[in-house]
């Protein structure tokens, strides 16, 4: 329980406020890496595990936010945030909406 507590502060600077809204927008990951760790042999690696991985997704999302297309940001982030929002599942998005403008038109 008390490495548990350990990942209370990652996840405070995981919902810190972005500041403006046309930044990467702010998730409580929390919910879904404790759902992810439920599943998990062991709860506390599982969550921290999961925390570090949300970390590493919104650090990307932060340095490559402005390269994404602007309608899709706003498409993906509308689209996870129905649900329990993580930046992994914004990333895949965004790097999944990016790729299909590569296609040719005709396989749309």
């Amino acid at each position: 329980m008390a490495q548990l507590l350990l990942a209370v502060p990652l996840a405070f600077h995981l919902i810190a406020a972005s500041g403006n809204g046309s930044g990467v927008p702010t998730f409580d990951v929390r919910p879904s890496c404790r759902a992810e760790a439920m599943a998990q042999v062991t709860v506390t690696q599982g969550m921290r595990g999961c925390m570090a991985d949300e970390q590493d997704a919104r650090d990307q999302l932060v340095k490559g936010w402005t390269k994404y297309n602007a309608s899709d940001r706003a498409a993906c982030s509308r689209t996870v945030i129905d649900f329990e929002p993580t930046y992994t599942e914004l990333l895949t998005c965004l790097e999944m909406a990016s790729e299909a403008r590569k296609l040719p038109e005709e396989l749309y």
